[in-house]
């Protein structure tokens, strides 16, 4: 595969981002290491037998022959990737670096706390919210799917909320739900004719007096054998810590995580930060001049964006690329991304919208950021609110500089062409839908371009850099099931009773998958050398215009003090959901960060 890909030439990679190894670190792990996992996998079994033998991958690594394999490596591999990757000390083993998520403590990742905090502080925040009818209903057509649903019951439940009765639960709003059925079960059937084999899921959660969350039920649907207008197959399983209930719970939280790794490679990451972002690329550069004020604000925040994307569309998100080999949805990845796109409202990308329209927030004007959080201790949101306020400042006082009236706005031929393109063209299946700004107002303008801003720095920040800190130990985050559930009276439930463990690994990502996952989202999880961080630019003197760089300032100090509170916040002993079982901090909405695999820092712009 060549990376001469047509991008315009000013969209490019620097020289440096090239030298940093990211776009032939992911060319070698398709052309060559992928081949040479094939080859090792093939010489030993295709399994892990063991939570040890994953860890070996960090704590030793694969052996690789002495020959032609090893001089290969050599030869096609970058240096800076080499040393990375393949110990130098005569020994010639694979080894990726320890995930943060078992640094501290190797089994902590399993419990139900860490299972349940991950929805608030981890890789995939953005989907948790609250419960609004009980049991949880489906918003698939009745007449193509039947009844979708849940199944769960009060006798599921009611026994584990701490002495309230459901309806008082849900009044007092400590009922939450990760639900992620109805983008699943449509493409069920499908998808299980693959290697893969999984469900639809559901799972209730409880908000405990302590401000931490712990799972109720976790809900494994299928499509009716008899057809899909059938309705779905539920069954519901409630948490268990001992003997082969307990190994059935441990699997149950698996599946649960298959679908939210899902959910998030092609709906949170890719569709709603790398994807949504380009059109907006693409119009500022056709349609307002680089001396235009819009485009001086707007354009650090589409570095290297259209550059990563072309790059995906060749070796990531193509057929049978990378993601359709490693993610459960495989071969109809894409078209399930693209399906979803059907629900995407520009102005619900906004945090505070997010918030209020998944119940996690409500309108508040005495609160900070004039929203009460549901969950006090919900770390992307408190963190996020600090980032989206000091976002939505600097653009407040940027654009009311140059735009003293909505009457500027609106005879301002330029930026009424940039909105047109945007709607009619860049986010063409769009175009009459009534939710987009009609561009008419100063507010009008400042709104759109602070959502535009955190999509595409604090958005993705928060949804790229915690790949390999939680999801490089893939047992965490599988992003593949092979076999369903075991029943009763199955060799498959035999072996979950002698050995779960075993049968918990062969259910998930296999080692061929979990290699090449994690090849992948270590670079992925990295910060080139040159990246430019929220609120500094790559040259001083982007504008002569004193009140913008005086605002401009202070934004970069605002961003000084929020690493501060975070640091503070993180150090607290009162906020469970920050540091967790596993000991990790809440860094990912951190806005500095040196290069490297940090976990930490809100880059300008989608740049990887």
């Amino acid at each position: 595969m060549s990376l001469n890909i047509y991008v315009p030439r000013d969209e490019r990679f620097g020289h440096l981002k090239m030298s940093d190894f990211l776009a032939y670190a992911l060319k070698s792990i398709v052309q060559f290491l992928l081949p040479e996992f094939e080859a090792l996998c093939d010489i030993t079994p295709n399994e892990f037998d063991s939570f040890q033998d994953v860890l070996d991958l960090y704590e030793g690594g694969i052996k690789v022959p002495d020959g032609p394999l090893l001089d290969k490596i050599k030869d096609n591999i970058p240096l800076e990737m080499l040393k990375e990757l393949v110990r130098t000390d005569g020994e010639h083993l694979f080894k990726f670096p320890m995930p943060r998520v078992i640094k501290e403590d190797k089994s902590a990742w399993r419990t139900d706390e860490e299972f349940a905090r991950e929805m608030l502080a981890g890789l995939n925040p953005v989907v948790i919210r609250l419960l609004q009818e009980f049991p949880p209903e489906s918003k698939l057509d009745p007449d193509v799917y039947g009844n979708q649903n849940s199944s769960i019951t009060k006798e599921h439940i009611q026994n584990h909320l701490d002495g309230l009765t459901i309806n008082k639960a849900m009044e007092k709003k400590r009922l939450f739900i990760l639900d992620h059925h109805d983008v699943f079960m449509p493409y069920l059937r499908r998808i299980n004719t693959t290697s893969t084999k999984t469900y639809a899921s559901r799972t209730l959660l409880f908000l405990k007096d302590d401000g931490t969350l712990k799972p109720l039920a976790i809900e494994l649907s299928l499509p009716h054998p008899n057809g899909d207008k059938f309705g779905a197959v539920n069954k519901v399983y409630t948490p268990a810590e001992d003997g082969v209930e307990g190994s059935i719970w441990q699997l149950a939280k698996a599946y649960a995580a298959v679908n939210d790794s899902g959910y998030h490679q092609l709906l949170s990451h890719w569709l709603n930060t790398h994807a949504a972002i380009e059109p907006f690329v693409i119009a500022t550069n056709r349609q307002l001049s680089v001396l235009h004020p819009i485009h001086k604000l707007l354009h650090p925040h589409f570095r290297d964006t259209m550059n990563i994307n072309a790059l995906a569309r060749q070796i990531l998100i193509n057929a049978g690329g990378v993601v359709e080999s490693t993610v459960f949805p495989s071969k109809y990845a894409m078209e399930m991304s693209s399906v979803v796109y059907k629900d995407w409202v520009f102005t619900e990308q906004a945090l505070p919208a997010d918030l209020i329209k998944r119940g996690m927030a409500v309108e508040d004007s005495e609160a900070p950021h004039g929203l009460h959080l549901l969950i006090d201790d919900y770390p992307y949101a408190v963190d996020g609110l600090e980032i989206w306020s000091a976002i939505e400042t600097w653009v407040k006082e940027y654009c009311s500089f140059y735009y003293k009236t909505d009457e500027m706005v609106q005879k301002d031929s330029e930026l009424q062409s940039w909105w047109k393109e945007l709607r009619e063209e860049g986010h063409g299946d769009k175009k009459d839908e009534p939710w987009w700004p009609k561009m008419h107002t100063v507010k009008e303008l400042i709104e759109t371009c602070t959502i535009i801003i955190w999509v595409a720095s604090a958005l993705h920040a928060a949804l790229n850099f915690g790949q390999y800190p939680y999801a490089g130990y893939l047992p965490n985050r599988p992003t593949i099931s092979r076999r369903f559930m075991p029943e009763e009276g199955t060799p498959e439930f035999e072996e979950l009773k002698s050995n779960p463990d075993k049968a918990f690994l062969k259910t998930i990502t296999a080692q061929l998958q979990t290699l090449l996952g994690i090849s992948l989202i270590e670079i992925l999880s990295r910060h080139s050398s040159d990246e430019v961080y929220l609120g500094r630019r790559d040259t001083l003197e982007w504008t002569l215009d004193a009140t913008p760089l005086n605002a401009f300032e202070k934004f970069g100090r605002k961003l000084a003090d929020i690493e501060e509170m975070i640091i503070e916040r993180n150090g607290d002993e009162r906020f469970k959901n920050r540091v967790g079982p596993v000991k990790i901090p809440y860094t990912l909405l951190y806005p500095s960060s040196k290069g490297g695999l940090t976990g930490k820092g809100i880059p300008n712009s989608v740049s990887i």
